[in-house]
């Protein structure tokens, strides 16, 4: 392995499991524009390690270790988190569209400026995660919990949000656009800067206790075909 080390870590390499398994539950580890795609680093402990513009498409995470962790622009499509812990995990642009997050750990983690297009978060834990100028355009979130977080320049564009916690959520310039929302709590949230074009009146009822605008309003009354004035 010695011939892999730069003064800042691993750089510019390709990567599998053999490389990176007796690295694992050691110090953290650095790497910096290395390939990893389809690697299979299921069940490591990569605590704290950071990824910078490394590739991991089809990379296998299921049920590693990564609380801490630090993903710089990376691309990694179709990752797989499947049971990983991403606890305080900070991620920062990159693609990560269709990347599987089932039953994950994302306590306190943080993603901005991220691509997340159908991504699937069933039965993640996720409890005070941040997100901001993200894309979740058709991605899974059913029972996510965004409780009292200010969400900003956030697209749920046809994201399946069904029984979602937003109580007391901030929006500031997302959309909720053609979203799935039935079963969601909305209570105390200000919803004014969300476009909620395409919703149905019959989940107009799920905004009580919320604030919308007068235009927001007239919106979901033109689904009957009403005319605000």
């Amino acid at each position: 392995m010695d011939d892999l080390f730069s003064p800042r870590g691993l750089s510019g390499r390709t990567l599998t499991r053999s490389d990176l398994s007796p690295l694992g539950g050691g110090p953290p580890q650095v790497l910096i524009e290395c390939d990893l795609e389809e690697a299979d680093l299921s069940g490591l402990d990569l605590t704290g390690w950071r990824f910078e513009r490394c590739n991991l498409r089809k990379a296998d995470c299921s049920g590693t270790k990564l609380e801490g962790s630090v993903w710089q622009g990376c691309r990694a499509p179709f990752v797989s988190f499947v049971g990983a812990n991403l606890s305080e995990a900070a991620f920062s642009g990159g693609d990560f569209n269709n990347s599987v997050w089932r039953r994950a750990t994302l306590t306190s983690a943080k993603f901005v400026g991220t691509k997340l297009t159908g991504a699937d978060f069933t039965e993640a834990r996720a409890m005070h995660v941040q997100f901001e100028e993200v894309l979740l355009v058709s991605a899974k979130l059913p029972g996510f919990s965004f409780r009292k977080e200010t969400l900003r320049r956030v697209d749920l564009s046809g994201a399946d949000v069904r029984k979602g916690d937003f109580r007391m959520t901030v929006f500031e310039d997302c959309s909720l656009r053609e979203a799935m929302v039935a079963g969601s709590r909305f209570e105390g949230s200000d919803l004014r800067g969300a476009d909620l074009g395409g919703l149905r009146l019959v989940d107009a009822g799920l905004f009580r206790g919320a604030t919308i605008s007068r235009e927001q309003a007239g919106q979901l009354l033109g689904e009957l075909g009403l005319n605000v004035r």
